[in-house]
């Protein structure tokens, strides 16, 4: 019966090192295998479980030091022997080596003939160790030295990188918001000038008449609506990113606000067969806040219920007050949404959906969007204090679990 060879890790990111390596303990009978930097080494060793780890000292990233010490506190790899194979041949660099957890030191340029044999070595057992105790605690001060040196310059890097990405997302949050308001002057004037066109009671044709110039007007304006729509998405989700999202407060109705959210709905496309049931809005007080901005809120989480409920489903919305405080949940008996989802659907951009499939209908079933309307409701209730979140047992297109929406709107201290 054949044995499986021995599996040995090799840690080296010069090519020419590594394919000298594997052809040598290759033509012995072991099965070797290369990464090329520190992160990777950890990843293979607890994949691998090799029965030895060859490791180059003076790899990119995490060293071979820092990566022998991260090696050494893995319990099922504590006691796996990792033998420097290294040029660092320095007075001092064996017992850096040794103190940072290698059980033994190969200088390179490696000898052809002993190499076998010296790993065979520690295969069977042989350690190396720094006999004399005042030797070892003065490398083992150096060594945690300069552990806190490569720590300290490694944060510095970070917090640089950090600067530099913040410094980029302001500038495309600038762009973004720009470029919103100067998209918002010509959709303006087309849709205005169209509007203009649709009132001319000589204008050929019915809206329903294809083809004919009214018909067209139709939907040039439509068209413009839906897309002064995404770029007002857009513009306040990175207001919103910006802190810079104004609200214009004063009383509001919500049992008024989202009955009006169903009905711009149910006006939007074809008739979706839906039950849409309503308890205790009518008794909610008024609440103070940005009624535009509450109905885009209430209208993206309404419509996403809408979109994921298939035709003979029901949309529940209730709401009641609880420590002067609104709560309105909107639930659905939809396909519902996996636990891993529940949070990232408040992402911008995050889409559930495979997006190879993307259409753009608000209402139908698995419509399509940008991935911005739940990140823009989370946006505006956070803007008014107050809390939204997602409950849902799970995806299932035939069980339909459903998913809940729960909504927080605290009212005015009296």
């Amino acid at each position: 019966m054949n044995q499986e060879p021995i599996r040995i890790l090799y840690v080296e990111d010069d090519p020419s090192s590594a394919r000298l390596v594997q052809r040598i303990l290759g033509a012995e009978g072991f099965d070797v295998r290369v990464v090329t930097d520190g992160i990777a080494a950890l990843e293979a060793a607890r994949q691998l479980r090799p029965a030895l780890i060859l490791m180059d000292i003076n790899i990119s990233g995490l060293d071979g030091y820092e990566v022998t010490t991260r090696l050494r506190s893995l319990e099922e790899l504590r006691d796996v022997p990792i033998i420097a194979v290294t040029a660092a041949t320095l007075k001092g660099d064996r017992e850096r080596a040794l103190i940072a957890g290698c059980d033994g030191y190969i200088p390179k340029p490696i000898d052809v003939d002993r190499f076998p044999e010296q790993v065979r070595s520690f295969l069977r057992g042989l350690r190396e160790r720094i006999e004399s105790p005042q030797e070892k605690a003065e490398y083992l001060v150096e060594y945690s030295r300069r552990l806190v040196e490569r720590l300290e310059e490694k944060i510095r890097e970070l917090q640089k990188a950090n600067a530099e990405l913040q410094r980029l997302d302001k500038m495309k949050t600038d762009f973004i918001i720009l470029a919103g308001h100067e998209l918002r002057t010509p959709l303006t004037a087309i849709y205005g000038y169209a509007q203009i066109l649709a009132s001319l009671p000589d204008l050929p044709g019915s809206v329903d008449e294809e083809g004919s110039p009214r018909h067209l007007v139709h939907q040039v304006i439509q068209a413009t609506r839906r897309l002064g729509q995404v770029v007002d998405d857009i513009l306040n989700v990175f207001l919103i990113e910006a802190n810079r999202l104004e609200l214009c407060l004063g009383p509001v109705s919500l049992n008024s606000l989202i009955q009006n959210v169903v009905r711009n709905i149910r006006s939007l496309g074809p008739e979706r067969k839906l039950t849409f049931e309503f308890e205790g809005l009518e008794n909610l007080p008024t609440l103070i806040g940005d009624s535009q901005r509450l109905f885009q809120a209430f209208w993206h989480v309404v419509s996403n219920a809408v979109k994921y409920t298939p035709d003979g489903g029901k949309i529940r919305i209730s709401g009641r007050v609880v420590d002067h405080t609104i709560h309105v949940v909107i639930q659905d008996t939809g396909i519902g949404i996996d636990p891993e989802d529940r949070e990232r659907v408040f992402e911008r951009f995050y889409v559930v959906e495979n997006t190879i499939l993307h259409h753009s209908s608000k209402t139908a079933f698995k419509g399509g969007g940008l991935g911005l309307g739940l990140s823009l409701a989370r946006g505006i209730i956070e803007a008014h204090k107050g809390r939204i979140w997602i409950e849902s047992e799970g995806r299932d297109e035939q069980r339909l679990p459903g998913t809940t929406v729960h909504i927080l709107l605290p009212l005015p201290q009296t």
